[in-house]
């Protein structure tokens, strides 16, 4: 009973502890919104920024503009990943050809993805092909990254007793190395994904016509503060349900790698 009890307390300290804080930060936005030390256009109040979410809603924008976003890093995302797992797998495996290139990943890496838009829309135009690419080159270093150093984080003993039971490329591939790396190829993955959704939004306020970055862009045209604002709370909503998502996806895989070991 003592246990049970426990376990709620810290429950309700989950949920409470958030919302308590969240509405303090309400309040305090609201008294210095009504202030007088900024204009109503230059800082409205929540209530007018969440009307505004609500007319976002209504017209059609808000889920138009979400999913286009969330489409663009979706497949960016999706991209990276999949040239970032083999390749980190494979400069984890051979030493000598990571000490080559390595070095010219290192250079890439430290390159902020938004410099790359000036290329991406003289390689690709103007459209859907620049924010994927700018997606892709944010997403790809931290999960390769990760994937390279957990691959040779493996202990070398159980690479030599599944080689000794008969295990080769394919197989050693599958039953050990990637199974393994899972865990920091997962926790890279988070990391990038959390990039990439950083990135769209400056992404589409290059010629893009869709999204929440270019619903951003535009509200500030129109002087509509509150909606640059609602654009910005839905981005971080929406950048907090993907995080707690792949964090809920790499504890799911945790277990399973525990339970099949």
């Amino acid at each position: 009973m003592a246990e049970r009890r426990e376990i709620g307390a810290r429950l309700l300290w989950k949920l409470a502890a958030p919302l308590a804080v969240l509405t303090l930060a309400g309040l305090a936005w609201q008294a210095l919104a009504a202030s007088g030390l900024f204009l109503d256009t230059l800082l409205p109040g929540p209530v007018e920024v969440l009307r505004g979410i609500a007319a976002l809603a209504r017209s059609g924008a808000l889920a138009r503009d979400a999913g286009a976003s969330l489409l663009r890093v979706l497949a960016g995302f999706t991209l990276a990943t999949a040239v970032a797992v083999p390749l980190g797998i494979l400069l984890g495996w051979y030493r000598r050809g990571a000490d080559a290139v390595v070095p010219l990943l290192d250079l890439l890496r430290t390159v902020s993805p938004l410099a790359w838009i000036p290329l991406a829309v003289l390689w690709f135009g103007i459209g859907e092909k620049p924010a994927i690419f700018i997606i892709f080159m944010a997403a790809l270093f931290p999960t390769l990254v990760a994937t390279m150093h957990a691959r040779r984080q493996i202990d070398p003993a159980l690479v030599k007793t599944a080689v000794n039971l008969g295990a080769r490329d394919g197989a050693l591939l599958r039953t050990v190395i990637f199974p393994a790396s899972l865990p920091s190829i997962m926790v890279g993955a988070r990391i990038s994904l959390g990039i990439a959704w950083i990135v769209i939004v400056a992404a589409e306020m290059v010629g893009m016509q869709s999204g929440l970055g270019h619903l951003i862009l535009d509200a500030r045209n129109f002087l509509r503060t509150d909606l640059v604002i609602a654009g910005m709370l839905i981005v971080g909503v929406i950048g907090f349900v993907l995080d707690r998502g792949m964090a809920w996806l790499e504890r799911r895989l945790q277990r399973h790698l525990r339970v099949t070991a």
